[in-house]
């Protein structure tokens, strides 16, 4: 694999994954979220946890990238907190589908 295709890859996988939590009702997308015996809807700390979870496992998947690819280079907490904000940049198309725009379409 290509430098360049892992990083289109990564990329596409990081969209996939920060809008997944808001465009399904299943936690991580497998299983059904239950409230006392009955399906639920997600509540926003679920669907955050699960937003911070796939960032950590689509940066595993981007470090075996770079590792397959050639040398790893060690990073600071502050390509963490950049990644981190890129990552919740990402997740906003689901988040405003989830909590805006479906309600203001329902309203009229």
């Amino acid at each position: 694999m290509t430098q360049s295709v892992a990083v289109w890859l990564l990329i596409a996988l990081a969209l996939l994954s920060a809008n997944l939590p808001f465009l399904s009702e299943k936690v991580f997308a497998m299983l059904p979220y239950r409230r006392r015996g009955r399906a639920d809807a997600k509540p926003f700390w679920l669907r955050l946890i699960e937003v911070l979870a796939s960032y950590l496992i689509v940066g595993a998947v981007g470090f075996a990238f770079e590792s397959s690819l050639g040398n790893r280079f060690s990073q600071g907490w502050q390509f963490y907190a950049i990644t981190l904000c890129l990552y919740l940049v990402m997740a906003y198309p689901g988040f405003v589908y989830r909590y805006l725009y479906r309600r203001a379409s329902r309203r009229s």
